[in-house]
């Protein structure tokens, strides 16, 4: 039996550009120069983490914490009131058909995401009953390169690190997963994630089986 885990962000859905509207509006208001570059960098980590590296790029790092929570509450709150706009049609192409034949072939699905938005997003998209076990960024302390955000997931799913695969975006999400000892999907650009044991581009046109054999073995 195999565990999927699955990251939300960039995977499930496209919340990213959510998420890169709102750190914007954070950092125009701090004067601080926000790109797609410096977008990218956030992928996978938790908030805490991106804005001290919006902090990090504004010269900004000795903010007092008192000061920084208030500034990722009020990147959270721009965010949720994107997010809470969304609607099902949302998820990214394939991935409910994906999900489905996960669950008829008698495997595990987990999601494994940074997000603390995550039941929230699920609910939008009416994908709650579509995973077995639910892992987020309020039931972790350590973000991602750290793989306890997977690990938590392949123990709630009693099954051995080895015997999951992680989808992911970002790097930092495939570091964390070999990290655990897991294998590897990224999705997306194959030259970002060349440390995945595989890429994909999406789901669309993908059995569980097929990325098993020709993504992660390469049994043609």
């Amino acid at each position: 039996m195999w565990g999927f885990i699955f990251d939300l962000d960039g995977v499930i859905t496209d919340t990213a550009k959510y998420h890169y509207l709102a750190w914007k509006t954070i950092a125009d208001e701090l004067e601080i120069p926000f790109t797609e570059e410096i977008n990218e960098r956030l992928k996978g980590v938790s908030r805490e983490k991106s804005f001290e590296i919006i902090l990090e790029v504004g010269n900004r790092l000795d903010m007092k914490s008192e000061e920084r929570a208030k500034w990722c509450e009020k990147k959270n709150k721009l965010y949720v009131d994107y997010i809470k706009q969304m609607k099902k049609d949302e998820v990214l192409p394939g991935v409910r058909v994906f999900l489905e034949k996960i669950r008829k072939g008698g495997d595990c699905i987990a999601l494994g995401s940074a997000s603390k938005n995550s039941k929230l997003i699920l609910e939008r998209l009416e994908l709650q009953k579509a995973f077995d076990v639910i892992v987020d960024g309020t039931m972790v302390t350590k973000a991602k390169p750290d793989p306890e955000v997977f690990l938590q997931g392949a123990k709630k799913m009693h099954i051995n690190p080895e015997n999951c695969i992680v989808f992911e975006d970002s790097t930092a999400g495939i570091e964390a997963a070999h990290k655990g000892g897991m294998k590897t999907v990224g999705i997306g650009d194959a030259k970002i994630l060349r440390k995945a044991d595989g890429v994909i581009a999406g789901f669309e046109g993908w059995t569980p089986e097929k990325i098993v054999e020709e993504v992660l073995f390469c049994v043609k």
